[in-house]
């Protein structure tokens, strides 16, 4: 019986500790299959929902899924501020290049690849590879280059003027600035050469008039009024000579700036192409045979004022660069797709093909001295260049050395009225 009893006990403790070991093993069973679900989820895709449990193990999940939440939102957020850094620099009216520490291109740009010639699969290349001048690598071998910016002309892009400038900044990197200054360039270059050619114009007739003027006043008291008149004229030319410089100067710069844009007010160019063939004939004063073709549509929209200005200014050259006894045509008339022309012809001395793309700079002349003894200043194409752009208009010009010139002006078919 005892026996027996002891046997039963003894079973039952071995069932137990089976059980035990049966619990244990379920127990670390488990948290195999949960470290390896863990795992999993961490080999997954960003972004992947973390594994259901319950338990500490849910816990666990909860806290990684909040960590993970935060972290993603956190990345959106990075990535939403470098997109809207990539769109702010890419609407930068300059070039914008980075530099790692190696000199190479970690990202620039449209502009910058626009003025330095480069394209998109430069990225990683070095800058120094890249632009090879000599100025450039010197300038950025220099130690004192900050705030203080570099004029370049690269091979890669001729033809332009380039501002670069370069701040260094985190990690050894470096920031370039690249900005085009060729117009910039070209504007203070037409600015000087403005004042200097002002000058030149206005010194030359100043200093006949004065000379004639002085002259008179010396001998006042002892020559006859006749020939005080003698040196008075010159000087009255003189005088002319400068005031039509000043108007010339005034009506140009006025054309120039921001002034509203011309008066759309129907023109009658029967009317306008009579005042101009007059104008025409008294500067000839006889000596051309003026030839007037009014074949053209009656109307024109724009600034009679200015139209007037720009036509009388191409009959005027026209006199004036033509040898006495010569014909000069006017001609109005209409062209195909509805547009009109006005063109002036003369057969006069012509001009040569290299001076054609210039005449219409302000005080550019083909030959100077000739131009001067003619009576013009310099700035009757420059008039008629601006007159003619704000009527949506184009000058054409044909010319042939010994054979004459014409000047033609296309006007669009929505300034015309028939």
């Amino acid at each position: 019986m005892l026996a027996s009893l002891a046997g039963w006990f003894a079973a039952g403790e071995r069932g137990a500790a089976m059980l035990l070991v049966l619990a244990i093993a379920g127990f670390l069973l488990r948290q195999l299959w949960m470290v390896l679900r863990l795992l999993h989820w961490a080999a997954c895709p960003l972004g992947t929902p973390t594994p259901s449990a319950s338990g500490a193990w849910g816990a666990v999940f909860e806290a990684l899924y909040r960590r993970a939440r935060l972290s993603s939102a956190e990345r959106e957020q990075a990535t939403s501020e470098l997109a809207r850094f990539r769109r702010a620099a890419e609407a930068l009216p300059d070039g914008v290049l980075i530099l790692d520490g190696h000199r190479a291109i970690e990202w620039m740009n449209l502009h910058a690849e626009a003025c330095l010639g480069l394209k998109a699969s430069d990225l990683g290349s070095r800058i120094t590879h890249l632009l090879r001048e000599p100025q450039f690598l010197d300038y950025l071998d220099s130690a004192d280059h900050r705030g203080v910016p570099l004029d370049l002309h690269t091979q890669r892009n001729p033809g332009r003027t380039l501002q670069i400038q370069a701040a260094p900044f985190a990690a050894g990197r470096t920031l370039l600035l690249v900005r085009d200054v060729t117009q910039l360039q070209k504007l203070a270059t037409m600015r000087r050469d403005f004042v200097a050619n002002v000058s030149h114009e206005l010194k030359t007739p100043l200093t006949v008039t004065l000379g004639f003027v002085e002259t008179a006043l010396d001998v006042l008291h002892e020559t006859p009024p006749a020939e005080i008149a003698e040196y008075l004229q010159p000087a009255a030319e003189q005088a002319r000579r400068m005031q039509q410089l000043i108007d010339d100067l005034l009506t140009l710069s006025a054309l120039e700036t921001d002034s509203p844009p011309p008066l759309e007010d129907p023109v009658e160019m029967p009317a306008l192409l009579d005042d101009i063939r007059r104008e025409v004939e008294a500067l000839s004063a006889g000596r051309h045979r003026i030839v007037l073709e009014n074949h053209g549509p009656r109307g024109l929209l724009g600034s009679a004022r200015e139209l007037r200005s720009a036509f009388a200014n191409l009959a005027g050259n026209a006199v004036r660069y033509s040898p006495q006894g010569g014909e000069i045509l006017l001609s109005w008339r209409g062209e195909a797709g509805g547009g009109a022309r006005f063109f002036v012809t003369d057969h006069g001395l012509g001009i040569a093909r290299e001076h054609l793309p210039r005449l219409t700079e302000r005080f550019y002349r083909v030959d100077r001295g000739r131009s001067r003894d003619a009576g013009g200043t310099g700035l009757g194409l420059a008039i008629v260049k601006h007159v003619l752009e704000r009527h949506q208009a184009v000058l054409q010009i044909e010319s042939e050395p010994g054979r004459g010139s014409t000047f033609s002006v296309v006007f669009p078919a929505h300034r015309i009225q028939s």
